[in-house]
C-alpha cells in the first residue's frame, strides 16, 4: 500500500495551507478529510476547516485549541511546521486524491470477494452493491475546479458562434418529433432531464414512442427502458405510428396485401437503426447506468436519447422510505444525463386528486412524489385529452340514468382524431406554455396540428438560481 500514500505529500499540503489559509479553497475543491490516509493529518484538515467555515484564523495556535493531544501527537504538529515550502500546492493535492481513489478501489476488491461468496446474496443483488460503491468512488474522484471570468466568457464566446453558423435554427438539442414542440423548447438537450407525465390513458408512453421513432429514422440511437409493457407490444406500436395501419390490425395480422408490403417495408427500414429496448421489467438506478455506459461506448451506436417507462417502477437501493428513493432516483438520472451529455426522458404518474378538480389539467402538484423531481428536472412536460374526461362523464351519465330507469342518450362523438395538448409546467432554460396537437387513436401517433402554429401567448416564466421564486408573468409571441 506504500504507492498509493505519502505522508511527505500529505505533511507539504498541510503546511502549505497553514503558512497561506488562502489555499484552503482551492484544496477544498479537490479534498475531503478522509482522502488523507494518516490519521493524525485527516484530523488536522478537519480542524482547519472548521477554522474556515467558523471564520476563524488557520495558524497553530488555534489548531493545537481544537485537537485533541490522544489523536494528534505534538511531533506531527512540528513536522508539519518545518516542512519544507512548496510551489505547486494543486499538484501535491491531486497526487493525494489519487492515493485515496486507489485505496478505495482497493477496498472495493475485498468487497467483491465478499458478497460473491456470500451465500445469502444473489448474484444480482453482490452486482448492484458493487454498482453502487463503484459508482460512489467514481462521484467523488471527479472534482471541478472553478472556472475564472476570461475562460466563462470565451465559452459562452464559442456557444453564441455555433449558434449562428446554425442559422438560428429553431432546434439546437435532438427534435421532440413535433415541429410546435421543438419551437417551444429548441428540442431536447445535452445533459437535460426531461419529465413527461400524465394519468392514465392519456397516451404518454406513444408520445415517447413517436419521440424515439422520429429520433431513431434520422440515424440517432435510444436506449428505451420498458418497466410496464414487453418489447413486442412496444414495437406494435411503433409500426402502427410509422406505417398508418391500425394497432388493432397489427395485433390480429388482419392486413391486405399493400398492408404488407407496408409492414416489409418497415421493418426493412427498422432493422437499420439503433434502437435498444430493456423490457425486464425491474432495475435500479446503478443498473441503468451501467447498461446506458455500455450502449454508449461504442461509437457506432450513436447514443442521443434515453427513455424511462416509467419513473416509478424503478427499483431503489438500500432500504429507504419510498420518497427518498425516488429522490435518489431523480437525482442519479439527472446526473447520468450530465455524465454522458444526453437528453433522458423520464415517463412519470401524477396524483389521482387532479380528477376531484373541475379542470383536470394537470399542475407541477399534482407529480407524485413531486418534490425531488421538480427540483431535478429542466422540462417538465403533461400531457392531457379533454375527449378522455368528456367521455368518461358522458358513460357515467349514462349508467347513472340506467340505474334509475331513465333514458339518456351519450352526447360523446368518439372521433378517429381528437386534440391533445402538451402542457410544458417546467422549462430551466424557456417558457412554459401549451402546445396543441392531434392524437390519432387507431394509430397511436400524435402529430402537428395542420395550419397551427401555435401562435398563442405563452407565459414568460423563467427560474431564478435559487430555483424557488419566479419572474413576472409577461405575454409575449411565439418568437421560439
Amino acid at each position: 500500500m506504500d504507492s498509493v500514500y505519502s505522508i511527505n505529500i500529505e505533511r507539504a499540503v498541510l503546511s502549505s495551507i497553514l503558512f497561506n489559509p488562502e489555499e484552503l479553497e482551492d484544496v477544498l475543491g479537490v479534498l475531503k478529510p478522509k482522502d488523507f490516509y494518516l490519521p493524525a493529518h485527516k484530523k488536522i484538515f478537519e480542524v482547519m476547516v472548521k477554522l474556515h467555515n467558523d471564520d476563524m484564523p488557520i495558524d497553530e495556535e488555534f489548531i493545537r485549541k481544537r485537537v485533541d493531544s490522544k489523536d494528534v501527537d505534538d511531533s506531527i504538529l512540528l513536522e508539519i511546521l518545518s516542512a519544507n515550502p512548496i510551489t505547486n500546492t494543486l499538484a501535491y493535492v491531486r497526487e493525494i486524491k489519487d492515493g485515496s481513489v486507489k485505496r478505495e478501489l482497493a477496498t472495493l476488491a475485498t468487497t467483491i470477494k465478499k458478497v460473491a461468496i456470500e451465500e445469502d446474496m444473489s448474484a444480482n443483488e453482490a452486482l448492484d452493491t458493487i454498482q453502487g460503491e463503484l459508482y460512489k468512488i467514481s462521484t467523488d474522484s471527479a472534482t471541478s475546479e472553478l472556472k475564472d471570468m476570461q475562460v466563462v466568457t470565451h465559452d459562452t464566446l464559442e456557444y453564441i458562434e455555433k449558434m449562428k453558423k446554425m442559422g438560428n435554427k429553431h432546434l439546437i438539442g435532438e427534435t421532440t418529433g413535433f415541429e410546435a414542440l421543438d419551437r417551444r423548447t429548441t428540442g431536447f438537450n445535452a445533459g437535460d432531464l426531461i419529465i413527461i407525465a400524465a394519468r392514465p390513458a392519456m397516451g404518454k408512453t406513444a408520445l415517447v414512442l413517436n419521440m424515439a421513432l422520429k429520433n431513431v429514422e434520422q440515424g440517432k440511437g435510444v436506449i428505451l427502458f420498458s418497466l410496464e409493457m414487453p418489447a413486442e407490444q412496444l414495437m406494435l406500436r411503433m409500426l402502427s405510428a410509422k406505417t398508418s395501419i391500425p394497432l388493432q390490425n397489427l395485433r390480429k395480422g388482419d392486413l391486405d396485401d399493400q398492408q404488407w408490403t407496408n409492414l416489409s417495408g418497415a421493418f426493412d427500414d427498422l432493422n437499420t437503426k439503433k434502437l435498444f429496448v430493456d423490457d425486464g421489467g425491474s432495475i435500479n438506478i446503478n443498473q441503468l447506468r451501467a447498461r446506458v455506459r455500455k450502449l454508449a461506448q461504442n461509437e457506432s451506436n450513436n447514443i442521443k436519447l434515453v427513455i424511462i417507462d416509467y419513473l416509478q417502477l424503478m427499483q431503489g437501493t438500500g432500504n429507504k422510505d419510498r420518497h427518498q428513493e425516488v429522490s435518489d432516483i431523480s437525482r442519479g438520472l439527472k446526473m447520468l444525463a450530465r455524465e454522458m451529455k444526453i437528453p433522458i426522458i423520464a415517463l412519470s404518474q401524477l396524483n389521482r386528486g387532479l380528477e376531484n378538480r373541475p379542470d383536470k389539467r394537470p399542475m407541477l402538484s399534482d407529480l407524485r412524489e413531486s418534490g425531488a423531481i421538480e427540483q431535478d428536472a429542466d422540462i417538465i412536460m403533461f400531457v392531457y385529452r379533454d375527449d378522455v374526461y368528456k367521455e368518461r362523464d358522458e358513460a357515467r351519465k349514462e349508467k347513472e340514468a340506467k340505474d334509475k330507469g331513465e333514458d339518456y342518450k351519450s352526447k360523446f362523438i368518439n372521433k378517429p382524431e381528437e386534440e391533445a395538448e402538451i402542457i410544458i409546467g417546467k422549462q430551466r432554460n424557456g417558457p412554459i406554455g401549451t402546445v396543441k396537437l392531434n392524437f390519432q387513436k387507431a394509430l397511436t401517433r400524435f402529430v402537428d396540428k395542420e395550419n397551427e402554429h401555435n401562435n398563442s401567448p405563452i407565459e414568460m416564466v423563467f427560474e431564478t438560481v435559487a430555483d424557488t421564486e419566479r419572474e413576472t408573468n409577461i405575454d409575449m409571441p411565439d418568437i421560439f
